[in-house]
């Protein structure tokens, strides 16, 4: 009774999570663009800076939003194949747009996008419950007393599931997705906490947030000889992420509701639309785009 009086359904947090998403990709694209474009020129570009540090921080509220929407979807969808058909079939359909407004050319694979990560995470919680099931189903019917060969054939599907948990990231970070394997673990926090109150689930999601960006700066480190991050770097990089926890404050006004919404096809395009939006004002206003992925 208590949840069902909060205002936000789970349309509302789409809307949220779109205009948060638009707003980031406006300053990372058009506006970076216009930002180089006065500096070629020789003016000071610190205000321009300054203007667009704070769009980006508004615009670390999507990708967290996204993930509490996905781990919600991934429990009361009625066909979960079908969710992640969707979800692979617009990863495809929005890496041309995606590789155009942020590598300013098609075909560029060194970035993917951010369906390739929610699609990851969804297959990870897809491997993880049917895992857990199955032993599940396996410890009931072997009863009070299990034989050997039926604790280990539990014991293989219990690993299976941090297996599956672990190949997801691997899988995200060596594809380059939008958010690497810090996307497919808050997705998967979202999963596991889903019963628990909104205040517990804070923590753990600021620390997959501030660990997750810290680990892939690092692992830039490590793996790219041309380009590196000092101690002081790594610190103020992994900390600008922690503006994603500010999505906390609708999801704690979220009412577990679906709501008046638009069809489902509309958000699925709206991500590769926006993008190539983006990008054709970026080339009609400045002649070219930049790599800022």
């Amino acid at each position: 009774m208590q949840q069902s009086r909060l205002p936000l359904s789970g349309a509302a947090l789409k809307n949220v999570a779109c205009l948060t998403m638009f707003i980031d990709h406006f300053f990372a694209i058009p506006f970076e663009v216009y930002i180089q474009k006065c500096w070629e020129a020789g003016q000071d570009v610190q205000g321009l800076l300054t203007v667009q540090a704070a769009g980006r921080a508004v615009g670390r509220v999507a990708f967290v939003l996204f993930a509490f929407l996905l781990a919600e979807g991934f429990v009361y969808t009625r066909s979960r194949s079908r969710y992640i058909m969707r979800l692979w079939l617009f990863a495809l359909l929005s890496e041309l747009p995606f590789d155009l407004a942020f590598m300013g050319g098609a075909l560029e694979f060194e970035h993917q996008n951010v369906f390739f990560t929610l699609a990851l995470g969804m297959c990870v919680l897809t491997a993880w419950e049917g895992a857990g099931r199955r032993a599940r189903e396996l410890r009931g019917t072997a009863g009070a007393s299990p034989g050997r060969a039926a604790r280990a054939r539990i014991w293989l599907f219990r690993l299976a599931q941090p297996v599956a948990l672990l190949a997801g990231c691997a899988a995200a970070y060596l594809l380059r997705a939008d958010y690497q394997h810090l996307g497919v673990l808050l997705i998967f926090v979202f999963y596991i906490l889903r019963n628990r109150p909104v205040w517990e689930r804070f923590l753990p999601a600021a620390c997959v947030l501030y660990l997750g960006k810290f680990s892939m700066a690092w692992l830039d480190n490590v793996t790219k000889w041309d380009y590196s991050y000092t101690a002081g770097e790594l610190l103020q990089f992994s900390l600008s992420e922690m503006y994603g926890l500010a999505a906390f404050v609708p999801i704690a006004l979220y009412n577990g509701t679906k709501g008046r919404q638009l069809p489902k096809w509309f958000f699925y395009a709206f991500y590769p639309a926006h993008l190539l939006l983006l990008y054709a004002v970026t080339v009609l206003l400045f002649g070219a785009t930049m790599r800022v992925g």
